[in-house]
């Protein structure tokens, strides 16, 4: 049975668990009446006909009773086949198909089977006069119901034991069945969707599937979901809840463990209790011709797996084994490579879940929405936190609803800690420490930047951040590659470094909270066991620091102060009147938006900084001569304007990026730039007063350039021969030198806005996107054709621009061509229109263009044009053509050849076409 048709099959709601049928002449007063009163005892719902309303037709209800029902009860007595009514209601029952209990109440199963004695003789009688149809159909459900394995009161000398062994049956029967408590979780038919492509059940292989996320994302429940709902298809069934919380785990060295754990298993799954083994080989003796279905749940070591489920051969065919965990890469170690990875709910998802769970509906009462958004944005959408924090609600008016916000903003709820908690405890010293790191400073961060400023920590990082991500504590993204970690657990993180020291916060690792960090530096009580701090200085708006204040965080190795808003109403006011003698010698990244000072302290070394990060300073200059900085791998002082000059980088020989934007003060810079061979990055972007490089520059590994709006720089800087990406728009450069054509790597060079430059440059081949807009370039060159990788050229606005070489239509991987606004072009390649290598996007003006092979009415003539060229009609394959002024389209031109006014978007353009 496909996934698919046992969910259906499973999920039909059963109004009652059981449906007895009888004749009322032998047993409503006897028997019946003593099996019922058994039933109520159990807690069994059972229909009986006395509900039936009068005024309704009994046949009807009765039918639907039976359809509605988990159990049939056939009570077959020496009248029963006299009844039409029960014999039509058996019928019935035999056609739903549910599970039937036969109870031969004073009669013989084979007298039933055979229609002889009293019983066929009280069948005859109810047959006489009826169709034959009626009658077969009478006579097959009778030898159906009597093939089936039931109770017969001639083997029981105690009516009431027999009562209590069928009272019994149909309660553990129940007990098995499937409950709905899973058919309406939020989200699980997507899941279950999910699963039956990798559990395959149509399959005959043993199949082995992971459910792997983080604590508390619902692995536990989705597979509890699919072993109620699958338990039915398999001969023998194990939930093992917990596995890792296995209690033989502290007791018992690893052999001994193995064998308890492989006793526990086989007692549940062969139903043979309290079994004692003494060999490890014995699953595969038992289980290898059985199909079973085994879900182990919250696995967290591999010694786990190895006892309970080693080897697919262990298990007989078309067995699965679910595992759940935490810890992806003891999924890949056992060798399972079907792993459902588990997301975080939708949003909109997130807040039924916590809806249900606060007011017992999937949205929220009137007055209540706002609350219950915080709430489920609070949560992180983790589903065990919106049960639990829904929980922690529920009951409560809005008064106590608002009262209780401010403490789930500042702390953790007690049972998602400790679910979290478990994680966290099960790492390394190292593991943990790394956690700590990235939940007190750098969540959000790129991963490579973490790993340079951790790199020389003795903290194994690479290795560290592998494993935070396997045991699913931290995500790293595709696009970025940051690193993730659910506010949650960053949570978790910064109250476990609470916890080192609850009532000083200098004594601990890491500071993040705003106003413990004033009164540490402030009082200066920060002490050697301080390793970071993180502060969002947009929080405070007016701050006093003395001299002296980071004396005493000598083991200091990560110092943030960065501002989050960018509004001038959140300035922050920091008053240092005695300077800034001291900062710590052992600080790797020194980040301080807004740096007050003219200059660094005079003691400062940074002989281990990594990471330098100063914007929006007060800089003059950094400091006074050579300063040790082999470690130093970035360095930002943008938007510093007093910054005049930069100090000797000789040292620096480590450095991959350094960002100087909006310095516009800077005027040069030093000639020890040439010592940055490892420089990769080089932004200079709004430096205003920069007039040029130091001569005899080779920068072996520069690749991007940065020099937009360096509105004084006159000379194209031949800096680098490995540049990729080069940015030098609204300059005064006037030519590019010829040498730039043997570069071997130059993909990318913007110089629009360059209004002293006239001659298309000579590029490599290796261009593929060019911007010259608003030059002064008077004509595009047949060399045009030898760039054959150019995919974007842009020359919008150049106006005296008039010659276009046909040369551009040979260029095969062109994507867009934008002339949009050269006026004075007077010839351009009709060629264009004709090749469908240009099929994205032409953006042209063709106001004054003079080709004898586009007719004269192509002219604008007071903003309209009265006809299209045939030769553009016929093969413009264009999605766009913009011409300036047009204002009316008619033509015979293609559905695909749009023609819209420069001010207009194409579908304002659809809209005054319709």
């Amino acid at each position: 049975m496909s996934l698919s048709s046992s969910l259906s099959l499973n999920s039909s709601h059963w109004r009652h668990h059981v449906f007895p049928s009888f004749s009322g002449k032998d047993v409503r007063r006897t028997f019946l009446s003593h099996l019922l009163k058994e039933f109520r005892r159990k807690g069994i719902r059972t229909f009986i006909d006395n509900d039936i309303k009068r005024s309704q037709m009994i046949g009807p209800e009765l039918e639907q009773a039976v359809r509605e029902s988990r159990i049939a009860v056939v009570v077959l007595s020496q009248t029963y086949a006299s009844s039409s009514w029960c014999l039509d209601e058996l019928v019935e029952i035999k056609r739903v198909n549910p599970k039937i209990i036969p109870v031969f109440y004073e009669v013989s199963p084979s007298d039933v089977r055979k229609l002889r004695g009293e019983f066929g003789e009280a069948f005859e009688e109810a047959c006489e006069g009826k169709p034959e149809e009626v009658k077969q159909r009478w006579r097959e459900a009778l030898v159906y119901v009597a093939n089936i394995a039931g109770e017969s009161s001639q083997n029981w000398d105690n009516e009431a034991d027999m009562i209590e062994k069928i009272a019994m049956s149909i309660s553990n029967e129940l007990n098995s069945t499937p409950s709905q408590a899973f058919d309406n979780l939020v989200g699980i038919d997507a899941h279950m969707r999910e699963m039956e492509s990798l559990l395959c059940l149509e399959s005959t292989e043993v199949k082995m599937v992971g459910i792997w996320g983080p604590a508390g994302i619902g692995k536990t429940t989705i597979a509890r979901a699919l072993f109620r709902r699958l338990s039915e298809n398999f001969q023998h069934t194990i939930f093992m809840e917990n596995v890792k919380g296995s209690h033989w785990r502290s007791e018992l060295d690893g052999y001994g463990f193995k064998l308890r754990l492989q006793e526990h298993f086989l007692s549940e799954v062969i139903d043979h209790k309290n079994m004692k083994i003494h060999d490890l080989g014995l699953v595969k003796e038992r289980l290898q011709d059985l199909k079973v279905l085994v879900v182990l749940d919250d696995v967290d070591k591999l010694e786990q797996l190895d006892a309970l489920v080693k080897q697919a051969q262990w298990f007989g065919s078309g067995s699965r084994i679910i595992v759940t965990t935490e810890n992806k890469q003891l999924l890949r170690a056992h060798g399972i490579k079907l792993i459902y990875e588990l997301s975080f709910p939708s949003r909109s998802d997130s807040l039924q879940i916590f809806c249900e769970s606060a007011f017992g509906q999937s949205s929220a009462p009137d007055g209540c929405s706002e609350l219950a958004t915080e709430i489920t944005k609070l949560s992180g959408y983790l589903p065990l936190a919106l049960k639990v924090l829904g929980s922690s609600v529920r009951g409560m008016n809005r008064d106590e609803q608002k009262l209780a916000l401010p403490r789930l903003r500042t702390s953790l709820n007690e049972d998602v800690r400790n679910v979290l908690r478990v994680g966290y405890d099960g790492l390394h010293e190292k593991d943990k420490s790394i956690f700590l790191h990235i939940a007190c400073l750098f969540n959000g961060e790129n991963v490579d930047y973490v790993k340079q400023l951790l790199a020389s920590s003795g903290l194994d990082v690479n290795f560290g951040i592998e494993v935070l991500t396997n045991r699913s504590l931290i995500c790293i993204s595709r696009c970025k590659r940051s690193i993730r970690m659910h506010s949650l657990l960053e949570q978790l993180g910064r109250e476990v470094v609470c916890e080192q020291s609850l009532d000083e916060p200098g004594k601990r690792q890491f500071l993040v909270d705003a106003s413990e960090i004033y009164d540490v530096l402030v009082d200066n009580t920060g002490s050697g066991a301080v390793l970071g701090i993180s502060l969002d200085i947009s929080k405070i708006n007016e701050w006093f620091l003395n001299e002296r204040s980071f004396c005493g965080m000598h083991n200091l190795m990560f110092l943030k102060f960065y501002k989050s808003s960018l509004s001038k109403e959140d300035q922050t006011e920091l008053h240092l009147p005695g300077g800034l003698d001291y900062l710590p010698r052992k600080l790797r990244l020194l980040h301080w938006d807004a740096y007050p000072m003219t200059s660094m302290p005079s003691s400062f070394r940074p002989e281990f900084l990594v990471v330098l990060n100063l914007r929006e300073s007060k800089l003059e200059k950094l400091w006074e001569g050579i300063q040790p900085l082999r470690s130093l791998t970035h360095m930002d002082l943008s938007m510093s304007e007093n910054l005049k000059e930069i100090p000797d980088l000789s040292e620096a020989v480590n450095i991959e990026e350094l960002c100087l934007s909006h310095c516009t003060s800077l005027m040069m810079l030093p000639s020890s730039i040439n010592s940055l061979k490892k420089l990769l990055v080089l932004d200079m972007e709004y430096c205003s007063k920069l007039e040029s490089f130091p001569t005899n520059i080779n920068l072996e590994s520069l690749t991007i350039l940065n020099l937009d709006k360096c509105s004084h720089l006159k000379e194209f800087p031949e800096v680098s021969s490995k540049l990729g990406f080069v940015s030098l728009s609204e300059t005064a450069i006037e030519e590019v030198p010829e040498s730039i054509s043997s570069w071997p790597c130059l993909a990318a060079l913007d110089m629009s806005g360059c209004k002293n430059l006239k001659k298309f440059p000579c590029l490599p081949k290796t261009i593929e996107w060019l911007d010259l807009s608003r030059t002064e370039i008077e004509e595009v060159p047949p060399q045009v054709e030898n760039l054959f990788k150019l995919n974007k050229v842009l020359m919008n606005s150049c106006m005296k621009l008039r010659r276009i070489s046909s040369g551009i239509c040979k260029l095969e991987h062109i994507e867009t061509l934008d002339f949009l606004g050269c006026k004075n072009v007077v010839s351009f390649p009709v060629e264009i229109f004709e090749s469908s290598r240009f099929c994205h996007n032409l953006v042209m003006e063709m106001r004054n263009i003079q080709d004898p092979d586009l007719p004269r009415p192509f002219y604008f003539r007071s903003s309209y044009i009265d006809t299209v060229p045939d030769c553009i009609a016929r093969h413009c394959k264009l999605p766009f053509l913009n011409s300036s002024g047009s204002s009316s389209v008619s033509s015979n031109i293609e559905n695909s050849f749009v023609w819209f006014d420069e001010l207009r978007s194409a579908e304002e353009w659809h809209e005054h076409a319709e």
